[in-house]
């Protein structure tokens, strides 16, 4: 028996449902559940009923994104059907992908693909009337301006809807077929030539070998092809056959019964039912992948300890435009000594975890209207935003800064900084590797600015870090196999094979971070995405030696927060938080609170410092190298700066040595000692400022200096010395001369100069831009599947015709409605009822009438799944339900 007597006797045999509403109606309620999982678009808001819940699953924005989420053998079956006839059969779409030749591989994975395809609601119908929802088959199949992303084309009866009679008979007898009666009939025998392999075959066996040329080019796609006025000979033949029909004018195309004959029936060329294996780069010992990852979660922290410390005094100003502005970004790299790109993407996660932010107010604050109270709209305005406006007004620069959350971060421990970090980099959509790049507007995209998010980031991240987390402990993936997997699971629906896609990375490659990508080009973007996450993750210290660390699985494993990056104290206090910070304590070195001093002037410090000493280090001594262990170096300038800063020489002795390892050398001693005696020596104050000194060769000394010229001092005792310069001015002055001069109060007492941590106001962080609505939980689902049944059953539920109102709802006066409910409600039956609510809007509710009183009916509303009462008087109508009907209704 032929496929097509097999796929009629099924249409007898079982028609099955006549739309997707009713399939959707046959489903049980785990199946509802799994379609309103999949796509939780749908949900948003919840169905009334059945009816509407397929209607918005045949939307073209709900359709588009179900296709989004398929993987590549899916969505390669979504496009056979669409090419298909309409409804086709199980093995009609099996012959389209397996072809003549068949495939076990893809006759192994079909069942699950269709049933997948079903769950989502893009394919409805029994196994002999599998049919593509009609939205997604318009976006599926080809027409006359554009193929299919199989490359096939349109077929014999639509490239010649508009071809006249007796060019369709001449076509006919150049194919070497009977003439018929009429132009369908001749469109069925033509349809029927093309599809019939052999006799293809025997037609093309007198084809010129130009014309079986031109049909190879075209039969994998595009099948569409330029013609001039003046066909060539080889063309001419092609095209009296039928085998190229005209589209529009100077057009052809390849008719898709003829390609598929050419294929050998395959709607595809390389059919892929099979996930691609992500291939093993390399394989390193587990603790060797732990401690390469500890090491690095360590300079992770160090990195951004030292951006904030940098920012603490204020940082650099906001743009205009917002952002950072690239010299500042060059700055910021020379201090934390990394390349800029680098520096960018430590920026933005600072920004992201909530630590750094504008102290202006107005840059990253968006007040939305509708929150703000109605009737002072216009006029609302919080402290913030007048500070901020204050701030515009009087010229003063807006600028980035540590927020108050910073002080909270760096009291706790390493292990829960690093997953406070963690917790803003999973979740987050910023994209610092945009950065120097451009916008679609041709505008330079900036560190901290707008345009940087993107909603792909976090899936991308989360399944780069899924895909390790499957291989061996040790194992390091190769990116490039990597990539090709993300691309099966998340395959672009236009993207067909380009010769302009980004080149995968190359196994023991490692690209480069940043440098942007070419704006509205997916494929770019989520190369890019991969090969940042790999990136930014052995940065951090998720991954070591390109292998995924244990920490780094436990990030996967326990619910972190749900409402994104960078909540403050709720990000270290997650349960998913606590559990990678437990597995990663173990792997940071323990603070120490000693250094080592060297006779060079320098101190050793061997690994991390407690902040305390790391702070006080910081003062006395200027950062030489970083690494395993830190180089301080101890100069004038920095010991005058520890002096400035209140300490005395004493102080600084004792500090030295309570915390060194090693004696304190000779000539550091002398050093505090030498820069401590000329400290103070010289006073400074506002004259416009003055110098003083006891010592009046010091002073003699001063005045003969040709370097105090652009100072403008003048004697006016012998041991004070007026200046034009302002004090600022002249201690720098004094200190390019080498002298040690300290500052004065009015009242002649020593100014000590300490740093001023600057702060902004508290700050929310940046909400990660989600990808479509939130999956829904399983709380939501069964509520919403107890709707979607109960409005369904409401709207299904069939009532009893009445001469007014034949197949609606009456209008019944107040006393026939009173004594219809009260009637409802004694003998347990269910009505109808019009209602019109206190905003005037009218629905109809199914209603089992519990009780009848003080003018309000109480009762189970089907429509809404719950008891609810209404006023007698909003009831604008009753009728009671069909005979039928009555045997059928839900219990209560």
């Amino acid at each position: 028996m032929s496929a097509e007597q097999q796929h009629r006797d099924g249409q007898a045999a079982d028609p099955g449902p006549r739309s997707l509403a009713q399939a959707l109606r046959e489903r049980d309620d785990a199946s509802l559940a799994a379609l309103l999982r999949s796509r939780p678009d749908l949900l948003h808001p919840v169905p009334t009923d059945v009816t509407q819940l397929a209607t918005r699953a045949g939307t073209r924005a709900s359709v588009l994104r179900a296709l989004e989420h398929l993987d590549r053998f899916a969505l390669q079956a979504a496009e056979a059907l669409a090419v298909a006839p309409d409804p086709a059969s199980y093995q009609e779409l099996l012959d389209l992908l397996a072809g003549d030749d068949g495939d076990e591989e893809v006759a192994g994975a079909l069942p699950a693909t269709v049933a997948l395809l079903r769950e989502r609601a893009l394919v409805w119908g029994g196994e002999d009337r599998l049919r593509l929802v009609r939205t997604a088959r318009e976006l599926l199949a080809p027409s006359a301006s554009h193929s299919s992303p199989t490359g096939l084309g349109p077929s014999v009866a639509e490239a010649t809807s508009g071809m006249s009679p007796g060019r369709i008979q001449a076509i006919l007898g150049a194919a070497g077929l009977p003439g018929t009666h009429d132009a369908v009939s001749a469109v069925a025998a033509l349809s029927g030539l093309f599809a019939d392999r052999a006799r293809v075959a025997e037609l093309l066996e007198g084809a010129p070998e130009a014309s079986r040329e031109v049909l190879g080019r075209l039969v994998w796609g595009p099948p569409y092809g330029q013609v001039t006025a003046e066909p060539a000979a080889h063309l001419r033949w092609l095209l009296d056959r039928g085998l190229l029909l005209p589209t529009t004018p100077g057009t052809v195309v390849l008719p898709r019964e003829a390609a598929l004959s050419l294929r050998g029936g395959r709607a595809h060329r390389v059919p892929e039912p099979t996930r691609p294996q992500v291939a093993v780069a390399a394989e390193r010992k587990p603790q060797v992948v732990d401690a390469a990852a500890g090491g690095q979660a360590l300079a992770a922290l160090d990195t951004v300890e030292e951006l904030l410390r940098s920012w603490d005094e204020g940082g650099p100003a906001v743009l205009r435009a917002g952002g950072l502005s690239i010299r500042d970004l060059k700055r910021t790299a020379t201090v934390l000594e990394v390349p800029e790109p680098v520096a960018a993407f430590w920026v933005e996660l600072a920004y992201a975890a909530g630590l750094i932010a504008s102290d202006g107010g107005y840059v990253e604050e968006h007040h939305d209207r509708h929150d703000r109270p109605e009737d002072d709209a216009e006029g609302y305005e919080d402290e913030e935003t007048r500070d901020a406006r204050t701030r515009r007004r009087s010229g003063e620069a807006e600028h980035y800064a540590p927020t108050p959350e910073y002080d909270a971060w760096r009291d706790l421990p390493p292990a829960d900084r690093w997953a406070w970090l963690l917790e803003a980099w999973l979740p987050g959509t910023r994209t610092p590797g945009l950065i120097g790049g451009r916008d679609g507007r041709d505008r330079t995209l900036s560190a901290l600015g707008p345009g940087l998010d993107r909603s792909p980031a976090p899936e991308v991240r989360r399944r780069v870090l899924e895909l390790m987390a499957e291989l061996e402990p040790g194992q390091a993936p190769d990116p490039a196999a990597l990539l090709e997997r993300l691309r099966w699971e998340r395959p672009l629906r236009s993207a067909g094979p380009r010769r302009d896609q980004p080149e995968p990375p190359r196994a023991g490659v490692r690209p480069a971070y940043g440098g942007g990508v070419a704006p509205n080009d997916p494929e770019a973007l989520r190369t890019k995405l991969t090969e940042w996450a790999l990136l930014e993750a052995e940065m951090l210290g998720v991954t070591g030696r390109g292998a995924l660390a244990t920490h780094g699985r436990a990030l996967l494993g326990a619910e972190g927060r749900s409402e994104g990056a960078g909540a403050g104290a709720a990000a270290a206090g997650s349960a998913r938080a606590a559990v990678v910070a437990a597995l990663l304590a173990p792997l940071l070195p323990e603070p120490l609170d000693h250094v080592l001093l060297q006779a060079d002037l320098t101190a050793v410090a061997p690994g991390p410092l407690v902040r305390p000493l790391a702070e006080a280090l910081g003062v006395l001594a200027d950062v030489e190298s970083k690494g395993g262990a830190t180089v301080y170096r101890f100069t004038p300038g920095s010991v005058r700066r520890a002096l400035d800063a209140g300490r005395t020489a004493t102080e600084l002795h004792a500090f030295l040595d309570r915390h060194s390892r090693t004696p304190v050398p000779q000539p550091l001693t002398y050093l505090i000692d030498d820069v401590a005696r000329r400290h103070g020596l010289l006073r400074v104050g506002a004259a416009s400022s003055y110098v003083r000194c006891d010592d009046e060769s010091v002073l003699d000394e001063i005045l003969a200096d040709r370097r105090a010229t652009a100072l403008r001092l003048r004697r006016l005792a012998p041991t004070v010395v007026a200046a034009q310069a302002d004090p600022r001015a002249l201690i720098e002055g004094l200190r390019a001369m080498g002298f040690a001069p300290a500052a004065e109060s009015a009242e002649g007492d020593v100014m000590i100069a300490r740093p001023h941590a600057h702060r902004t106001p508290p700050r929310t962080p940046p909400a990660p831009v989600p990808d479509g609505p939130p999956a829904p939980d399983t709380t939501l689902l069964t509520a919403a599947v107890r709707a979607v049944r109960a409005g369904d059953r409401a709207a299904t539920a069939p009532r009893k015709d009445t001469p007014e109102a034949p197949g609606g709802l009456p209008r019944t006066s107040p006393a026939d409605t009173l004594a219809t409910v009260q009637a409802a409600a004694m003998t347990g039956e269910s009505v109808w009822i019009g209602h019109v609510n206190a905003e005037g809007a009218a629905s109809q509710r199914l209603l089992a009438p519990l009780r009848v009183e003080g003018g309000y009916v109480t009762g189970y509303d089907h429509t809404a799944d719950e008891v609810r009462t209404y006023a007698l008087h909003r009831i604008t109508g009753v009728a009671e339900l069909a005979d039928e009907a009555d045997g059928a209704e839900p219990a209560r």
